[in-house]
């Protein structure tokens, strides 16, 4: 990442209610793979500039949190009359700003390199606007030139004419300023126009009054421009963004079965030959390691894969660490807490909570182990639980190493098991077990001869009657 430009002020507008949108959020916190719009925004402001200025409207907690949380200041625009009108409720600027960089809360997809060539392209003591050329430019501003190409305005599509309208060449809503004159542009602003606003773009033409230069720096990517009034639109961000996600894996050394399918909702990072299946699910920060496999439909949040995992389809993966050459479902769930060793396995219908288990021990089936510690290469047979909750608290269950623990067994925590303990098949346990014995908890047999159920019996009486 580069450093930070000089004296640079990022900022957002981010005041837009979106009631497009229907939600009861603020638009720019709606959901774009795993963060708000308004975070991919910060997150790019960031890495360019030297301050980041967020413009929110009154009434919007979640915006001012995330802001905050990011390092951002604030600034309240408490009536949306146009993009002027927000810029100028971000006065007085810091002390020491030299270029201002206007952004928008609602365009999360333009990251830190264009910002950076953008700026690095306008003089520091010109106005520039960033710009793009769309087939069906439709809703958009656009670029008004002189004969000799030179930037002259920017007209808004209400206010334009049928002519200005055919202009292909639109303004893409990003712009930096010299921060000396931009106060006193700003309060000159007048809401002369169709919609009663106070259009930032109107400063072009105070610019030139002043004999500031006006550049345009056209930005090739049209889709990294774009924003999101509706749903829809907020859907054609979303494909976008998956879309160079997906590129930069399969770029790193990554196959994807079925690219279209898989989902980031967050940060994957991956290491070579790692192979993903169709429909799989990745949220927050994940890592695989190398010649990881993960197959279909599982979903995996906040965790880590170390080399050489294995993960059979339908399996959900949350907050767990998972060791090198561990084997992983199907439909097995790794919830928060849980770590596994080297080469442990992990089969159907396993729960682990909370669970640490040592190098090549395994639960291979219909299992819960929660609020529990294994050592190494302990065996864990099909139905065994442990019971770690007593209806008021959560309670340690600690097996030794080479512990084998037979199918239906209940293990009461707390308890303590040595190594090389025998647990019996369906037994319940609930006294610590010292090592190398043989613990048994179960009913003894019985035979009952002459025994009828209830069905013979039934019958019985009826032929008697």
């Amino acid at each position: 990442m580069a450093a930070p430009c000089p004296h640079i002020l990022a900022l957002i507008l981010a005041a837009g209610k979106g009631t497009r949108m229907r939600s009861a959020q603020p638009k720019v916190m709606l959901d774009l793979g795993g963060a708000p719009l308004l975070a991919h925004v910060l997150a790019a402001a960031g890495a360019v500039a030297d301050a980041v200025r967020v413009i929110h409207g009154p009434d919007m907690p979640s915006v001012v949190a995330l802001a905050e949380a990011a390092g951002a200041s604030l600034a309240c625009q408490h009536n949306q009359r146009g993009t002027g009108d927000a810029v100028r409720a971000a006065l007085p600027l810091p002390e020491g700003t030299e270029r201002v960089l206007v952004l928008s809360g609602d365009v999360p997809l333009l990251e830190a390199p264009a910002l950076e060539a953008f700026l690095a392209a306008v003089p520091v003591d010109a106005v520039g606007v960033m710009t793009t050329t769309l087939a069906d430019p439709t809703g958009f501003g656009r670029m008004l030139r002189d004969d000799a190409g030179a930037v002259v305005g920017i007209i808004e599509e209400k206010d334009a004419t049928e002519a200005e309208r055919a202009l292909r060449e639109i303004n893409a809503g990003v712009y930096c300023f010299p921060a000396g004159p931009l106060p006193r542009w700003l309060n000159a602003l007048t809401a002369d126009n169709a919609q009663g606003e106070f259009y930032l773009t109107d400063l072009i033409a105070l610019a030139r009054a002043d004999g500031v230069a006006c550049l345009a720096q056209h930005e090739a990517d049209a889709e990294s421009l774009r924003g999101a009034n509706t749903r829809a639109q907020l859907a054609d961000l979303e494909a976008t963004l998956q879309h160079r996600r997906r590129a930069a894996l399969m770029a790193a050394g990554v196959t994807l079965r079925a690219p279209e399918t898989v989902m980031i909702r967050g940060t994957l990072k991956a290491g070579q030959d790692c192979i993903i299946d169709a429909g799989c699910v990745f949220e927050g920060i994940v890592i695989l390691g190398e010649n990881v496999k993960v197959g279909a439909h599982c979903v995996i949040k906040n965790a880590e894969l170390q080399d050489g995992a294995q993960v059979a389809p339908l399996t959900h993966i949350e907050g767990a660490v998972v060791g090198p050459e561990a084997q992983l479902g199907p439909f097995a769930r790794l919830r928060e807490g849980t770590v596994l060793g080297r080469g442990t396995r992990i089969g159907n219908f396993v729960e682990t909570k909370k669970a640490t288990l040592g190098d090549y021990s395994k639960a291979n089936h219909l299992a819960y182990l929660g609020d529990a510690t294994l050592g190494e290469r302990v065996n864990v047979g099909a139905g065994t639980i442990t019971c770690n909750y007593d209806g008021i608290g959560k309670h340690p269950t600690v097996l030794g190493n080479d512990v084998f623990v037979g199918s239906n067994s209940t293990l009461v925590a707390p308890l303590t098991v040595g190594d090389g303990a025998f647990l019996g098949a369906g037994s319940t346990i609930t006294k610590d077990v010292d090592a190398e014995t043989l613990a048994v908890g179960r009913g003894r047999q019985r035979s009952i001869a002459g025994w009828q159920s209830p069905k013979a019996r039934a019958q019985q009486i009826k032929d008697e009657d």
